[in-house]
């Protein structure tokens, strides 16, 4: 019988560099089993400067944890793009990625996968949002339209680091406007939260059962946010429609 339900996750794991300043890439796998989600958006998953390897390398990722990395075909040597990564469970089928260009003064990019998972076929999009609430909210605009512009509507999930300090205001009700959003509740920073820069949001597709702030004692150390999950179902009554 197939599951009913996936889970998601969103973690900037700052390159792993934990809040005592070491970086161990292994700590932030430890974080990743505890969740134990089908898919799980990364920010902060490549090194920032030179060929930018992956901060996780592929034979760890391989070797210790149940997760691949959705291929971008963008640099050989790095996970990502612009530090923006997608781990999926290994036996979900991949169905389609891309890369989403953002408007930009300093290097920002979002990412997209579609995903073959037992509950439902899903399109998710990962995100590192700018500093600027100006270039937020332009790159909120090319999010938006990149994922209600496609021409299979299937179940939408949106996620990362929008690094918007406000309640409501600015790409939050940019977003609201299309999205709901999961209250999973403060992530940053990790040994005292006081702000919720990473957000989940969803479609009407689907079903939100749980939600929450991964805030173990291994998340606390591993990086300077927590990570933040979601637990969804389909929505009775709203097929896939393709156009």
């Amino acid at each position: 019988m197939a599951k009913l339900s996936f889970r998601v996750a969103t973690y900037n794991i700052r390159k792993a560099i934990g809040t005592d300043r070491r970086r161990n890439p292994e700590r932030i796998l430890d974080v990743l089993s505890e969740m134990d989600a089908d898919v799980i958006a990364l920010q902060e998953a490549d090194r920032r400067f030179g060929i930018r390897h992956a901060v996780l390398p592929p034979r760890l990722l391989e070797s210790h944890s149940v997760y691949k990395a959705v291929p971008l075909d963008v640099q050989a040597d790095s996970m990502g793009w612009h530090g923006n990564a997608i781990l999926v469970r290994k036996d979900v089928p991949i169905d389609a990625h891309d890369i989403v260009h953002l408007p930009c003064l300093e290097p920002r990019g979002a990412i997209m996968a579609q995903l073959a998972l037992p509950a439902t076929p899903l399109r998710l999009f990962g995100m590192h949002l700018d500093l600027s609430g100006l270039w937020r909210r332009r790159q909120a605009t090319t999010i938006i339209h990149a994922a209600t512009s496609a021409t299979e509507i299937l179940p939408t999930v949106l996620m990362g680091d929008l690094n918007e300090w406000s309640a409501d205001r600015g790409c939050l009700a940019d977003f609201a406007r299309h999205y709901r959003f999961a209250p999973c509740g403060r992530s940053f920073h990790a040994r005292r939260p006081v702000a919720r820069l990473d957000r989940i949001m969803y479609c009407d597709r689907l079903t939100l059962l749980d939600c929450g702030v991964h805030a173990s004692a291994s998340a606390r150390k591993a990086s300077d946010h927590l990570p933040i999950w979601a637990e969804f179902t389909r929505t009775p009554d709203h097929p896939i429609i393709r156009t």
